[in-house]
């Protein structure tokens, strides 16, 4: 089997669900194709067995046990031998087939929605996206899983009505126009099913949606004493799920049924008819075996058409939900892919031009603000957060970002992604292991993933985690305390070894040894990168290399730490207040007390530099 996921999952039509499902099936053609030969193969071994034992039956009647008899026994063996063959490997490409088409419709929707931005959520619910992934996609993995058997299935079926043509017309046009009454008897079924299928979908992403909410904002409303509430809107969503679901199985169990009665009756009469054939001699006695051979083995193709056909009820209704969220326009449609003449350079200033704040190449820059959300909304205006992809509406959406001579909503935003890293302030972890949490572009090796971890000082981690880099990180990081989680969040970052680096409040939740020590790191890690700080603190102000400072949306004043706390003018004192201010809460703030206690060793030895401060330097920091 080859590789899952696929590289690519490519772009599929959206104008409707059968050329979705088309598509898919071009996509993996030659796995298809293979796997309806040898369904083909299995069926139509199956379909002659009841031919190959009515031989032998009438042969050894006349002939006794005689050298035909051996030689129609060994070709029976043979052909059985085949069918066992097939459907070894008929199943392992269904299978396959399964896979292949339920990991790329997922690829889809999960690479389609990190395209979308939070615009996905305000055009579907999040039940809805997260039912295409998690329901959907596996039901359209069953269609191309049981394609093979049906058209085997038919296949046999056309080789079981040409060999009673043969042997009876009367028996010959009883399966070919009988079986067909069958099928479209229980088709009536399948138009009632699917509605049904599509209310009872609906209602489970409502229900989805809802409980992700009520998880999601589980805090607020034990706050606001609003639980009850939202547990009893859970529970009345839930009945209508119930409700659907039973509605469904009640026109799916009269399916069933009839998938047992009608084929048992049309079995019945195949028999009787044969009979009454052979005995006006019409017919041989062999023949007559191969007669209730033949209609007892119709049976399965009956059962394939009858379950391909609930299939498809349930895949129509999927990838039109799929096709719902493939359709939200992505946040880079209509972007202009970059060329060399109009991207960006490594030496190129940065330009907020809403604020101001212009970002030089290989400096640290930190950024300081009284609103912290004021200063984190430029530095996410830096990583073009929030912002469209098209060069014509970059400027209506939001301030415009110039990267040089070329704004940054002109650039494809695979491109900006690759070359400019944000880190929000709230770190967010994920489930797996944590090599794996640090390293999301799969290029570090050991000593890089080390060094990381010990410029955010999260040696710790490493002995919190039972089995170190191989062990795994809980659901949201869960096991680490909240400076733990935004120290490994840290060095995820540094590890992207980003062009530019943007971090916001990347120190408010350690103690001010542990952010001294993380400050004068950082800045001997990206010395000669660029990398914008968003934070007030004054130890990690003391070392960067230059300070602007953000007031009403502007920028007020630019310069040094110490400049700026030493000077006289109105904008030194403005940030003189903010910084103290900021010092002085510091003092006040619980903050991660296991920070640092297990450092890694330098791989270089320690500097002189390296000596702790302690709470008196902070707040000497903060009154320089």
């Amino acid at each position: 089997m080859r590789q899952l996921p696929v590289p690519d999952p490519g772009t599929p039509p959206l104008s409707s669900p059968a050329a979705f499902l088309w598509w898919i099936a071009r996509r993996q053609a030659a796995l298809l194709t293979g796997a309806i030969a040898v369904g083909i193969v299995a069926a139509v071994s199956a379909a002659v067995m009841p031919y190959l034992v009515g031989r032998i039956v009438d042969g050894g009647l006349q002939n006794g046990l005689s050298a035909e008899l051996w030689r129609g026994l060994g070709v029976l063996a043979a052909v059985g031998l085949v069918q066992a063959v097939a459907n070894v490997w008929g199943h392992r490409l269904d299978v396959e087939n399964w896979l292949r088409a339920a990991y790329r419709a997922s690829q889809l929707v999960g690479h389609h929605v990190t395209r979308t931005g939070d615009q996905v959520t305000s055009v579907l619910p999040t039940g809805e996206v997260v039912a295409t992934v998690a329901t959907d996609s596996h039901w359209l993995g069953q269609l191309y899983a049981n394609a093979a058997r049906a058209i085997g299935a038919a296949f046999a079926y056309l080789v079981v009505a040409v060999v009673l043509m043969r042997t009876s017309t009367p028996l010959g046009l009883l399966v070919l126009l009988g079986l067909p009454v069958v099928v479209a008897s229980l088709a009536f079924l399948v138009k009632p099913l699917q509605r049904r299928q599509h209310i009872q979908r609906e209602a489970q992403g409502k229900l989805t949606t809802l409980g992700a909410d009520t998880v999601s904002g589980l805090r607020i409303l034990r706050g606001i004493g609003g639980e009850e509430v939202f547990a009893g809107r859970y529970r009345a969503q839930s009945q209508e799920v119930r409700q659907a679901g039973v509605r469904v199985a009640q026109t799916q169990s009269l399916l069933d049924a009839l998938q047992t009665l009608l084929p048992g009756a049309f079995l019945a009469i195949v028999v009787w008819m044969g009979s009454h054939l052979a005995i006006a001699g019409e017919i041989t006695t062999g023949e007559l075996v191969a007669c209730y051979g033949f209609a007892a083995y119709l049976t399965q193709p009956l059962w394939t058409a009858v379950e391909v056909m609930r299939i498809v009820t349930r895949v129509v209704v999927g990838s039109r939900k799929i096709l719902a969220v493939l359709r939200v326009p992505a946040v880079d449609a209509g972007a202009v892919a970059g060329t060399p003449a109009t991207s960006p350079r490594e030496g190129d200033e940065i330009l907020d031009e809403a604020s101001g704040l212009v970002v030089r190449p290989g400096r640290l820059l930190a950024l300081v603000s009284a609103d912290p959300d004021e200063s984190a909304a430029v530095a996410l205006r830096i990583g073009r957060f929030g912002q469209g992809g098209a060069a014509d509406a970059g400027a209506a959406l939001g301030p415009v970002v110039r990267w040089g001579d070329v704004a940054l909503a002109d650039l494809p935003l695979a491109q900006v992604r690759e070359r400019i890293v944000v880190a929000e302030s709230t770190p967010t972890l994920f489930t797996g292991s944590l090599v794996e949490e640090l390293d999301v572009r799969g290029t570090a090796t050991e000593a890089e993933l080390l060094a990381a971890l010990r410029v955010a000082d999260a040696g710790d981690v490493l002995d919190s985690v039972p089995g170190g880099l191989a062990g795994d990180i809980e659901e949201k990081g869960r096991s680490l305390s909240g400076g733990q989680r935004q120290r490994v969040a840290l060095a995820r970052a540094l590890l992207t070894e980003a062009e530019v680096l943007v971090l916001v409040e990347p120190t408010s939740a350690v103690d001010a040894h542990t952010e001294a020590r993380i400050a004068r790191r950082l800045a001997q890690a990206r010395a000669g990168r660029t990398t914008v700080l968003v934070t007030a603190s004054p130890l990690v102000l003391d070392v960067a290399d230059e300070v602007a400072l953000l007031a009403d949306g502007r920028v007020t004043a630019r310069g040094r730490h110490r400049e700026l706390m030493d000077g006289h003018d109105a904008a030194s004192q403005a940030y003189r207040a903010v910084v103290s201010r900021t010092a002085g809460d510091d003092d006040d703030e619980p903050t991660d007390r296991a920070a640092g206690a297990h450092d890694i060793e330098p791989t270089n030895g320690a500097g002189p530099d390296e000596a702790e401060p302690t709470k008196e330097d902070s707040r000497e920091a903060a009154r320089r």
